[in-house]
């Protein structure tokens, strides 16, 4: 009787984590996913823009961002008039 006992009692244990193998599996292949992916870094780009409280922009970002690509473009008109 006690062999029975812990026989059933070790395949209900077998089955549990099995089930939570699934469930693991199941939220790998979720988070891997390239849409979910995708969809997770555009978040993060428009959180860093936007507000996500507030839904107003984030000017100070904004600005960052913009002077970089000036500062960019200016390097590269510099350079060419020098070259040429």
């Amino acid at each position: 009787m006690a062999k029975d006992d812990s026989l059933s009692a070790l395949e209900r244990e077998i089955e549990q984590t099995r089930e939570q193998l699934a469930t693991t599996i199941d939220q790998l292949l979720y988070r891997a996913h390239p849409k979910t992916i995708v969809s997770r870094e555009v978040s993060s780009i428009k959180a860093h823009f936007v507000d996500p409280q507030t839904g107003q922009p984030r000017t100070d970002n904004i600005l960052k961002v913009v002077g970089g690509v000036v500062g960019v473009v200016a390097v590269f008109a510099i350079i060419r008039k020098v070259v040429s």
